[in-house]
């Protein structure tokens, strides 16, 4: 009687078990499933990008034959903020030229210490928001110190990463970079999360140096021409709209998402 029973047990437990290992190597193989899917994706995204020996102001890394320069760090932010900055760039052209409206909903992607981020603000009004991205957090402080001093309540600070923006989708009006993009460690990725963050018929807008014009003194990969600027951008399935050139030193090409 006593074997019996602990025969029944031992039967009962395998029973209960078998399930359970079951469930468990089906969990287990999924996990590695998702794992592979993983390595395959980034294989792919790495597939983007070209390797090469990094020359004195860039990373190594190549993007549609342009080699990404380097990150200015926060340690430079007093660049962003010199006083001949307003007179260098004009940046009420630009502001101009971006004709937006009260209310709208735009991102300032690579924000830095916010010298575009009040501006924009003020020209969304109180019933606009501005979304200030960056992915240097010492920058984020920096900036929103900035608002606070200046008294902005419609900005929003958003710490992104070097693949994406973190906005929510279709939620922007107009996206714009301002001597940014040529930075970029994965300009793909980024232009990606922009594109989804844009509502449809919404605006990217690339600010970059002129590499056309020699007599713009700033270091070659810090600059952008606009042929390079369109094929970078058309390949993530923006429209070109219109460059706009009135800037003393930089250009704008304005895109928009279908």
């Amino acid at each position: 009687m006593h074997r019996t029973c602990s025969r029944n047990r031992r039967t009962v437990h395998t029973r209960r078990t078998l399930p359970i290992l079951a469930a468990c190597l089906s969990a287990l193989t999924l996990l590695s499933a998702a794992s592979i899917d993983a390595a395959a994706q980034a294989a792919a995204a790495d597939t983007r990008y070209e390797r090469v020996a990094p020359s004195p102001d860039g990373i190594g890394k190549r993007y549609m034959g342009r080699e990404i320069a380097g990150v200015m760090g926060w340690e430079g932010a007093q660049w962003l903020e010199r006083e001949s900055r307003a007179r260098e760039e004009r940046p009420e052209l630009l502001l101009r030229e971006l004709a937006l409206a009260p209310g709208m909903t735009v991102a300032d992607i690579g924000a830095g210490t916010g010298y575009y981020t009040w501006q924009l603000a003020k020209q969304v009004g109180p019933r606009g928001r501005v979304y200030a991205v960056d992915v240097q957090p010492e920058m984020i402080s920096m900036l929103d110190r900035q608002m606070a001093k200046r008294g902005v309540r419609n900005v929003v600070s958003v710490l992104g990463s070097e693949t994406t923006v973190k906005l929510p989708p279709a939620s922007v009006d107009l996206a714009i970079m301002v001597d940014v993009y040529h930075e970029l460690v994965y300009p793909s990725e980024v232009l990606d999360s922009i594109v989804a963050a844009l509502k449809p018929g919404g605006r990217v807008v690339f600010v970059e140096y002129r590499a056309e014009d020699p007599a713009v003194a700033i270091k070659p990969l810090h600059k952008m021409s606009e042929r390079q600027i369109r094929r970078e951008a058309t390949a993530h399935g923006l429209k070109w709209e219109r460059s706009i050139e009135s800037l003393p030193i930089q250009h704008a090409i304005v895109f928009r998402k279908p």
